[in-house]
């Protein structure tokens, strides 16, 4: 009997290795192409070839206090809706894992603002905070409570940016929660029971510790993608008033197609590539230590 050849021995490598390398190389080739764009000064309005410039590009955005406000407000704008959607999105999952009439009914109107496209959600808000029009300022002047501006006042902004992010991305927190509560074991919380625990001490010594590795997943999900969100503060705002709902992903995006500054834009969205790595790499490292 023949031995059998090399491809024969390695079936379960090369059949799935071309896919690895496309799809390897579509993830490496833009992130190195964008990290080599960084050391060059390449501006498309000048007409000349970039060169290289070094760590010059870096030290001119980092110098600049635009970059340094973008950086702050993207990180209270993910701090705050990503520990708001957390804490909601946690306590809308536990409160559904139980049994009560129109259980169904709750889950499906939880699944609305997730179909919805982020552009849509953004004109929608628009009119729902429009100055004159808007049904946020027609409830508080018909309970007696002062109007707001809203997205167009500069200390407001992200707040209501935040609302909306909170408005749209919380039911995808509860449902992954509650994807997670629903395979817990009951073991434990009979015996918590037996052993004369209450409900609450249940939820907060038993269920929550069992089922966090599952939230700390959904955190970190929301997270990467509160670190990058575009679309909803693009079409609500476009980084204004001024730039006072710029975040480094509509810093980045300005430069690239509104002022053509590649080469610093580059810088921008290196910058965003670390920032989200990191957040993300430390909330899995938080995950690991919760399952041991």
């Amino acid at each position: 009997m023949s031995k059998p050849s090399f491809t024969e021995r390695n079936l379960q490598i090369l059949f799935p290795l071309p896919a690895i390398i496309f799809v390897a190389l579509l993830m490496i080739f833009p992130i190195l192409y964008t990290l080599f764009l960084s050391f060059t000064n390449w501006n498309l309005t000048s007409g000349n070839p970039f060169t290289f410039v070094g760590f010059n590009s870096y030290f001119r955005i980092f110098t600049e206090p635009r970059f340094l406000n973008a950086v702050a407000r993207t990180f209270a704008f993910t701090f705050f809706a990503v520990v708001i959607e957390g804490v909601l999105g946690v306590a809308i999952a536990v409160i559904l894992n139980r049994a009560f009439f129109g259980k169904s009914l709750a889950k499906l109107l939880l699944l609305l603002p997730l179909v919805a496209t982020p552009v849509a959600v953004g004109i929608v808000f628009n009119l729902f905070y429009d100055p004159t029009i808007g049904l946020a300022n027609f409830v508080l002047q018909s309970i007696g409570l002062p109007q707001g501006l809203w997205v167009s006042n500069a200390a407001t902004v992200i707040p209501s940016l935040i609302l909306v992010d909170v408005w749209q991305w919380t039911p995808m927190i509860t449902l992954i929660v509650l994807a997670g509560l629903a395979g817990l074991s009951e073991e434990p919380i009979e015996a918590a029971r037996v052993d004369g625990a209450s409900e609450w001490q249940i939820l907060r010594l038993v269920t929550l510790p069992m089922v966090m590795p599952v939230i700390l997943t959904a955190v970190i999900l929301r997270l990467i993608d509160a670190l990058k969100t575009f679309d909803i503060i693009f079409a609500m705002t476009g980084g204004g008033p001024g730039y006072a709902s710029e975040t480094l992903n509509i810093m980045g995006f300005k430069y690239s197609f509104e002022y053509f500054r590649m080469g610093q834009s580059s810088v921008i969205l290196v910058v965003l590539f670390c920032v989200v790595f990191g957040c993300s790499l430390g909330i899995m490292k938080l995950r690991a230590a919760s399952e041991i």
